[in-house]
């Protein structure tokens, strides 16, 4: 069984935050180094509470060390994500499956934004605008400037970006006429998807399907799939528990109009 705890340590002295880890953990420093690069060292002050990495950065008395130590997780190594554009402010990318959004309490070394961080050239702070699910891979955007951030993230909130994503599904879909819209209530709010596109393959009892989201619930196109009848091929959740596939879910075409620029953007898989 890993190891997995959290501990609090408030600074009694000004010491640097290798010194003081050092000083109130069994670690040794090298580990140490290598758990702040991981993000899981939280430093709480007056200027809030924020995720630290530098290890002589240094505390004062009062300020106060969060430390979430999962070794399953510092023992995981980063998956790789392919860049698809980088346009200054913001960088499309193609996140494979198994690579998370965003980062946790305990760690962000394996998200896509911390990957960005550290590959990009030249190097620059990244930031969440929206999220793909962990088994799903495809185009996801990471913004560099936090005001771009929040510019990028209301195009997804006021419907202002177009969205395609392929999957594929359990069943020969014949019996719908695209475009097909699926209404719903997610989460207590409406969710819309629509198919644009199905190829059924008799052969192997599956089919292509590509779909539109016009809003954007927590696993809305996997929830209405399988609502539908026809759930995601590797879909554990929400579909066949005993498949050995990975979830057959990509995103694969986003258009805006850049909030930087003014100009149509298309990318494409």
């Amino acid at each position: 069984m890993s190891e997995k705890f959290e501990k609090h340590i408030t600074v009694s002295k000004q010491a640097t935050i290798l010194d003081c880890l050092y000083e109130n953990t069994d670690f040794s420093k090298q580990k140490i180094k290598r758990i702040l690069h991981n993000g899981s060292v939280w430093l709480e002050s007056r200027q809030g509470i924020n995720r630290v990495r530098r290890a002589k950065k240094i505390v004062t008395e009062a300020d106060v060390l969060h430390l979430y130590y999962d070794e399953k997780i510092q023992n995981t190594e980063p998956l790789t994500a392919r860049l698809i554009a980088d346009e200054d402010d913001y960088s499309i990318w193609d996140k494979p499956s198994g690579m998370q959004s965003q980062g946790s309490k305990w760690g962000d070394h394996c998200a896509l934004y911390r990957y960005a961080e550290l590959n990009l050239s030249p190097q620059r702070p990244a930031f969440i605008v929206h999220r793909l699910d962990r088994a799903a891979n495809g185009l996801i955007i990471v913004a560099h400037k936090k005001t771009v951030a929040t510019k990028l993230a209301k195009l997804f909130e006021t419907r202002n970006i177009y969205k395609k994503y392929k999957a594929q599904v359990e069943g020969c879909i014949s019996a719908i006429d695209v475009p097909y819209e699926i209404k719903s209530q997610l989460d207590g709010k409406l969710s819309i998807s629509k198919i644009v596109s199905i190829k059924p393959d008799m052969k192997s009892n599956t089919t292509e399907v590509e779909v539109v989201i016009l809003t954007g619930r927590k696993h809305q196109i996997r929830r209405h799939l399988s609502e539908l009848g026809y759930p995601i091929v590797g879909d554990r959740l929400y579909g066949l528990k005993a498949s050995d596939l990975d979830l057959q879910l990509s995103s694969i075409n986003m258009k805006f109009v850049c909030p930087v620029s003014g100009v149509e953007r298309d990318y494409s898989l």
